[in-house]
């Protein structure tokens, strides 16, 4: 295949390109900077047009997955900061989309991330694909952005919104932050712990966006999630055990909205607890479906150590 990638430079991005390479296949990055070589196009995000020469490149695709945006949880959410990841993600989606929606030879399968922040705070309450969005800023901000790939499935594309859940890698985002503390036995539940998480591996994210390019009948919202969520106290609890602790502190509600504002509502104590229906109906197959043997491998933790194994004196 031939594959564009926005924001190929970020955590799914990188190991999406990386996954595509292994398997011999075209990767072309849509990128901001100055084009190195054949498997780099240029392109403003905030920009009305895609450059010409640009254009010219996107002919013949057999998919584009577009990951573009500003982090979500890089610092508080200021009225400028908000803008920013409103921005980032509406008018890029909207450029992209209209480009594609003009070529000559469009590509068959367009791959837009979302969130699931897009059903607001729904609390212990199951949601999936078909459940109606929610509110807050981030549902917001979700649904301008998938509604921004109008023009592209009006010319006939099919559309898939990646609703991506908290992505779990070692190296990078949200699990990276946590491991310095748990290690040292200093997690902490956040608020009273009952706010869920749906997560997902980092290679499942992979290998569910190459599972929605190859399966046509997906279109419209696809939950990327494990099949498995858990609340913050479960979250805890898990991660700590991994390293042999107990998680035995907890940040109040009030530390985390004096540290963090309007982003601790919705992305700390608030959350959803997703079924990712399209996915299992589907037939896409997790390699982590259960959080704890997704900590202990990408951690590199054994279930015993090895002096638990050792024979009884």
């Amino acid at each position: 295949m031939r594959v564009l990638i926005t924001g190929s430079s970020g955590l799914v991005g990188s190991a999406l390109s990386s996954e595509l390479a292994r398997g011999q296949h075209d990767v072309i990055r849509l990128v901001r900077k100055r084009p190195s070589g054949d498997s780099e196009l240029t392109w403003d995000p905030q920009g009305r047009e895609m450059p010409e020469e640009t254009r010219a490149g996107l002919n013949g695709l057999d998919a584009v997955v577009h990951l573009a945006g500003a982090n979500i949880a890089d610092g508080r959410w200021s009225a400028r900061r908000k803008a920013e990841i409103e921005t980032s993600r509406v008018r890029g989606t909207d450029l992209l989309a209209r480009t594609l929606a003009g070529l000559e030879s469009p590509p068959p399968v367009l791959i837009s991330g979302s969130a699931t922040g897009i059903y607001g705070n729904r609390g212990p309450n199951w949601v999936d694909s078909s459940t109606l969005p929610g509110s807050g800023f981030l549902a917001e901000v979700c649904k301008r952005w998938e509604s921004a790939t109008e023009t592209a499935s009006e010319a006939g594309i099919r559309v898939a919104h990646t609703r991506f859940g908290v992505i779990l890698d070692p190296k990078d985002g949200a699990l990276a932050k946590m491991l310095m503390p748990f290690r040292f036995g200093l997690g902490a539940q956040l608020g009273n712990g009952s706010q869920y998480m749906s997560w997902i591996a980092l290679t499942d994210v992979v290998g569910a966006i190459l599972h929605v390019i190859d399966h046509t009948e997906l279109a419209g919202p696809v939950d990327v999630v494990a099949p498995h969520p858990v609340n913050n106290l479960e979250f805890t609890a898990a991660l700590a055990g991994v390293y042999k602790h107990k998680a035995r502190l907890r940040i109040p509600k009030f530390a985390a909205r004096l540290l963090f504002g309007e982003l601790a509502d919705e992305l700390l104590l608030g959350g959803q607890r997703v079924r990712p229906t399209a996915l299992l109906r589907s037939g896409y197959s997790f390699q982590f479906p259960e959080l704890v043997q997704a900590l202990r491998t990408m951690l590199n933790r054994p279930k015993k150590d090895w002096f638990e194994e050792l024979p009884a004196e």
